[in-house]
């Protein structure tokens, strides 16, 4: 018999019901409620998903500012303490925690117990090496089972988890690591990408050396690189005997109570100029507003329990992008999730967007979430799901990582209506790394509208601000928080002072933090991101964001990329350039630009036609995929190249020498 799939937030608005005794007409005096009595709702929060302490909650909230609030004063915690607590009855269900695929159609899959028993048996040897409570641990492994074992054992014991991709060039990664001084390194040999290995045992050699701290090194074999080649790195312990352990110490092990801002993690911001700022989050924090944010918004259930029975969750990301660790949050509650390894798009060769909704096909996914720019793909590349095998299963859509435009949005819909499933929900959420959560997020109950975000998030009192600083409603502003939440940074790593956390998100408006995006929060409740706020057009007086200007452009067949920039000049006329990928075979032609600039008048203003078009051979994008529209406006407006971008936090550097030129033809005829 088939799940109810009652909405979660409709349970758990129930459960405020019936054992608070309160209820709400609306989501949005739900909403007021939950940001204007932070310690009640965050209260119910760790109610509703019985949340346990050996040692009692003084103060939910003992003090109430930011920076520096201080959330479940009192409370011991450990976020792999939560995730063991469904061992037992997941498997009983007869559900995995964990089923992993690569591009070369290797499947692995851990039972909850054997989950718990490589977490155990990995946890003791860490500490047998003498990791102690507030040791970083820096690892260089791909999206696979092997990396959700190692971050648990790490946690599990009070170690400092941080990871970065093996897609990621020696600099970039030792910007990083450098900061934080680890203790152990866990890498692999190397991995498989696009159809291709790709051999890391040089790197992981270069950063052992670069990284004087590292006391212990592990090795995991992901392409069983013969012993020679590992040579290199130096002694190392194999990562399959590190996981090896099953004895009555295994059994018995526990992950230590840790007070609740303990440090969890640390991740890292694009670094798109400067050394990537290293924040840190704690383990209670970032459970409590993960779970939230998993089961409340997202509509992600446990596996065992009978109202998402056989839930499986799936969110495609790497290990450097910060949705890595919300599939990981997956576990926190019981969910299964199924994690892929590979290039999503197939080979440069032999491209394939279908590669994906084949794994979730065979996985039976249940909850399908990607980067908005993966669903444009896939319209783009007209995927048919029919032939992709059975995706009945697929509930509910997630999207991140960018607007999604109204048009792919249509298209994933009437795609799944074609296989019979009318009405798919739509999860789309706006949030980041900096807190690894989400401010404007998704609820199945609220309408549904093309092109918006659903609502925003209980316990985030997020507003847009005018110029004035006032909030505003059906207008463009900044997007900010004028309450803490718990999963805010703890503090950067090495930051003196908090300077440069202040100067990242308290600089404009003390007290208050400002997320750094343009919000319109529409007179329904429903939001709209714009893109971020400092790489805003302002034509003419009318002020744009630049995810608009890309849904008009990219709907058009002959477009693959595009990137604008909005050049302003002290007492003349601005300069707004646009970059364009055009598709094999279609050339920048009179039609074409006429093609361009009509979809641009029609989508938002005849003041928004680029006073020139180009084409370019890519885009240039962070690690994380986000566009790169700063450090190409402050190149064209004449910075030098390595004042506004690390090349080693793109992920297509080369591409970079095209924009240089073009600055420098640019700047000379500006003179």
């Amino acid at each position: 018999m088939a799940a109810p799939n009652i909405p979660q937030i409709r349970l758990y608005q129930n459960w405020l019901r019936d054992q608070r005794g309160i209820s709400f007409h609306s989501y949005d005096a739900l909403w007021q409620w939950s940001v204007s009595d932070l310690p009640a709702f965050w209260q119910s929060v760790w109610d509703y998903f019985d949340l346990r302490s050996p040692t009692p909650v003084e103060a939910v909230l003992a003090e109430n500012r930011m920076p520096g609030a201080r959330w479940f004063q009192g409370a011991r915690f450990n976020y792999a303490q939560q995730v063991f607590r469904h061992v037992d009855p997941a498997h009983a269900a007869g559900f995995p925690a964990v089923i992993g695929r690569n591009e070369k159609g290797q499947e692995r899959e851990l039972t909850w117990p054997e989950l718990r028993r490589q977490v155990a048996a990995l946890a003791l040897h860490l500490r047998s090496q003498g990791l102690q409570p507030g040791d970083r641990v820096a690892a260089y492994l791909p999206n696979i089972p092997e990396a959700m074992v190692a971050f648990l054992a790490v946690v599990s014991i009070g170690g400092i988890w941080s990871i970065c991709a093996p897609d990621m060039g020696t600099n970039a990664v030792l910007d990083r690591f450098r900061q934080i001084e680890p203790k152990v390194l866990i890498a692999c040999d190397g991995v498989t990408y696009g159809g291709r290995d790709f051999d890391r045992t040089a790197v992981v050699a270069e950063m052992r050396a670069a990284l004087p701290t590292v006391r212990h090194v592990i090795v995991h074999r992901n392409l069983g690189l013969p012993g020679e080649r590992l040579a290199a790195i130096g002694p190392a312990t194999d990562m399959a005997e590190a996981t090896a352990r099953d004895d009555e110490q295994t059994s018995a092990f526990q992950p230590l109570w840790l007070p609740f801002d303990h440090p969890l993690w640390i991740v890292y911001s694009s670094g798109t100029t400067g050394l990537p700022k290293p924040i840190v989050h704690g383990h209670g924090g970032t459970v409590v507003v993960g779970l939230a944010l998993k089961r409340l918004h997202n509509d992600i259930g446990c596996s065992y329990e009978a109202n998402n029975f056989g839930e499986r969750f799936h969110w495609y990301s790497s290990t450097g992008w910060v949705m890595w660790n919300c599939q990981v949050n997956g576990l926190l509650d019981g969910t299964t999730c199924c994690i892929y390894d590979g290039n999503p798009g197939g080979t440069k060769e032999s491209p394939d967007w279908t590669v994906l909704w084949r794994f979730a096909a065979k996985t039976e996914v249940t909850f399908f979430g990607a980067g908005a720019a993966f669903y444009a793909n896939c319209m783009k590349a007209g995927v048919d799901l029919a032939a992709c095998g059975d995706l009945r299963a697929v509930r509910a859509l997630g999207v991140t990582g960018s607007p999604l435009s109204e048009d792919a949005q249509r298209w994933g819909t009437a795609a799944f209506e074609r296989i019979g499933t009318r009405d798919i929900w739509w999860g789309n959420i706006s949030g980041g790394t900096d807190f690894a959560g989400a401010f404007i997020v998704a609820n199945r109950e609220l309408t549904m509208v093309p092109g918006q975000m659903q609502c925003r998030a209980l316990g985030c009192s997020v507003e847009a601000w005018n110029e004035q600083g006032e909030p505003v409603i059906g207008e463009v502003g900044e997007l900010v928080c004028t309450r803490p939440i718990p999963s805010m940074p703890l503090y950067f790593w090495g930051d003196e002072g908090n300077a440069r956390y202040l100067s990242s998100y308290f600089d404009m408006y003390p007290g208050v933090w400002r997320h750094g995006d343009w919000l319109k929060i529409t007179p329904s409740g429903s939001c709209i991101i714009y893109g971020r706020s400092d790489a805003t057009i302002n034509r003419y007086g009318l002020r744009m964001g630049t995810s608009e200007l890309y849904s008009a452009v990219e709907a058009l067949p002959e477009v693959l990329d595009s990137l604008v920039v909005d050049l302003e000049y002290l007492g003349r006329d601005s300069y707004m350039p646009l970059f364009v990928v055009l598709r094999p075979g279609v050339t920048l032609d009179a039609a074409v630009r006429a093609k361009i600039n009509d979809a641009i008048k029609t989508a938002l203003s005849p003041r928004f036609v680029p006073n020139d078009i180009f084409e370019v051979a890519e885009i240039p994008r962070t690690l994380s995929g986000k566009k790169q529209e700063l450090p190409v406006k402050k190149l064209l407006l004449g910075h030098s190249l390595e004042k506004v971008v690390n090349r080693d936090a793109m992920a297509n550097p080369g591409c970079l020498d095209w924009y240089v030129a073009f600055a420098r033809q640019h700047q000379a005829k500006a003179v």
